[in-house]
């Protein structure tokens, strides 16, 4: 098994040489120290996990010959997280660790009592890239910039259900059992919870279904971990389910 795994957003197949930019080329022959025919492991989101020979790598860019699939591509199910983001480092964690659990899309949510106005969208991706490329993944959810929660709610297509963990209903943790499988999206509130009017609409609306996460009030991105592993468990691909 290569030591390095690179995501790469090019085509991959058996013979096709792939350009490094810049930063990829420095990682490779900067950081981790490989010279020029070196085996990696390289994916695209797409295509799988692919051997490639390093050809070459300077400070300016580089390229790769990708050799043979080493594993098929393995999607999600399809489950989303909505979350309103909190302090950096902690938002951090939160998309580091939707996408080695298994999220398809993560979605930063600004709410009332959102703590952070706003968000460094591409920064975030780069996590959720190094994330997938140090769990063995070959699927990079994209994140989304932030929205307000009355926006997203606005356009919401009514299949998709939605998972809130009402942080008001602490008590013993509930199982999913009974729940329909197919399209998801958990919703965490920020660190305050959710407003009143917020937790109105909530509330009110068919595709919404509120659980409990134990009887202890979780920081958001304990919840966020907790949430994501129960609907894994019961409903997702931890359980054998597509989702």
């Amino acid at each position: 098994m290569a030591k390095v795994r690179l995501f790469i957003d090019h085509p991959l197949a058996a013979g096709q040489p792939v350009p490094l930019d810049g930063a990829q080329s420095h990682y490779l022959s900067g950081v981790m120290r490989l010279p020029a025919g070196t085996l990696i492991e390289v994916f695209n989101g797409r295509d799988g996990a692919w051997s490639a020979r390093i050809a070459a790598a300077a400070k300016r860019g580089g390229s790769l010959d990708v050799l043979a699939q080493v594993a098929p591509q393995r999607n999600p199910p399809d489950l989303w997280l909505c979350f309103a983001p909190i302090k950096k480092a902690r938002t951090d964690f939160i998309v580091e660790k939707a996408t080695e659990m298994g999220a398809a899309r993560i979605l930063p949510v600004q709410t009332d009592h959102t703590n952070a106005e706003r968000i460094r969208q591409d920064r975030l991706q780069a996590h959720a890239i190094e994330a997938a490329e140090q769990c063995l993944g070959t699927f990079v959810p994209p994140v989304g910039d932030l929205l307000p929660l009355a926006r997203l709610l606005d356009g919401w297509d009514a299949s998709r259900r939605i998972l809130w963990a009402d942080e008001a209903m602490a008590g013993p943790a509930e199982t999913l059992a009974g729940l329909p499988h197919g399209p998801w999206a958990i919703l965490i509130g920020p660190e305050g919870g959710f407003s009143d009017a917020e937790r109105a609409r909530l509330a009110s609306l068919p595709f919404v279904s509120r659980i409990s996460l134990g009887p202890r009030i979780l920081r958001a991105d304990t919840a966020a971990v907790a949430a994501l592993a129960l609907w894994q468990a019961s409903l997702g691909d931890w359980a054998g389910n597509p989702g």
